[in-house]
């Protein structure tokens, strides 16, 4: 981890951890799986985990992710596709509790932010992203309270309490994929709710970085086979530049936004390095840090 010297934490790190490719690259020869996350948190402050997106957790599960973890080592945790591809956002009142009741408050005060990814078909509508935003809980204990209504999809396997930091903000990113939330009515939105929008590049995907919570969300996208870090060494320098910016409250100059300028303030910073060469992705994480 590291701080801008006038603005917020920025965290590096890898979506996922569990890649059989990095046996032998990344992870020595002869690690337990085990002890992989372990490896990647002394080496990395922080790991989105993808995962949940396709299936619940377990309350041993996450139990068993923080004992392997430093105390200050954070989780961004993916939301259920089943509330984000299947549901749509709409009705998903009972989904949503369960996957606050699935294990994810054991991680207490290494909860790091929500990433909501929604599919590239659905479009812009502000009343059901409203609804969603609204719906969403600010804090520990208001996850807590969300947890509590879970049906017998968790019943039996779930975990009601977070064992430490049940006053702390809990912080929601959304990433979106269809070109129609390239907007100012959907960047004012998620503004007043505190909500970020994730910053997606190396894609196909629309860029929005205006900055519209009190920290930013980034996922890079681009490493390839034929750079040593997964990035060359002026494309590892642009973006340590950028998380820098970012940081600082300011959003750098060449990344495209669709709302009004915010004044300048202190922002922690969330910068994932996910799919591209997934091979490279520790590296390039580790060759932004020492550049941070």
């Amino acid at each position: 981890m590291a701080r801008s010297a006038s603005g917020g934490r920025v965290r590096v790190g890898t979506s996922g951890w569990l890649y059989p490719r990095w046996r032998g690259d990344f992870y020595p020869t002869g690690l337990r799986q085990a002890d992989e996350l372990g490896y990647l948190a002394r080496r990395l402050p922080s790991v989105e985990v993808n995962g949940t997106f396709y299936s619940l957790t377990r309350p041993a599960t996450c139990a068993a992710w923080r004992r392997s973890t430093p105390p200050d080592f954070v989780f961004a945790i993916k939301g259920s596709r089943y509330i984000t591809h299947l549901l749509k956002l709409a009705n998903s009142e009972h989904a949503v509790a369960n996957f606050f009741a699935s294990g994810i408050l054991r991680l207490g005060s290494q909860l790091g932010p929500i990433l909501w990814q929604l599919p590239p078909q659905l479009p812009f509508d502000r009343e059901r992203a409203q609804r969603f935003f609204s719906a969403l809980p600010r804090d520990v204990a208001g996850a807590e309270r969300w947890a509590r209504r879970h049906d017998a999809r968790t019943t039996g396997r779930s975990a009601l309490r977070a064992p430490d930091g049940r006053q702390a903000t809990l912080r929601h990113a959304v990433e979106v994929r269809h070109p129609s939330f390239a907007c100012a009515e959907f960047v004012d939105l998620a503004r007043h709710y505190g909500v970020a929008i994730i910053t997606g590049v190396d894609s196909d995907f629309p860029v929005i970085a205006d900055l519209t919570a009190d920290f930013a969300y980034v996922r890079i996208m681009g490493t390839t086979e034929t750079e040593e870090k997964g990035y060359s060494e002026q494309a590892l320098d642009e973006w340590a530049y950028r998380a820098r910016t970012l940081a600082e409250g300011q959003v750098p100059g060449d990344l495209e936004t669709c709302g009004a300028k915010q004044p300048p303030q202190p922002r922690d910073v969330y910068l994932y390095v996910i799919s591209g060469y997934k091979t490279l992705n520790p590296a390039a994480a580790m060759a932004l840090i020492e550049r941070l």
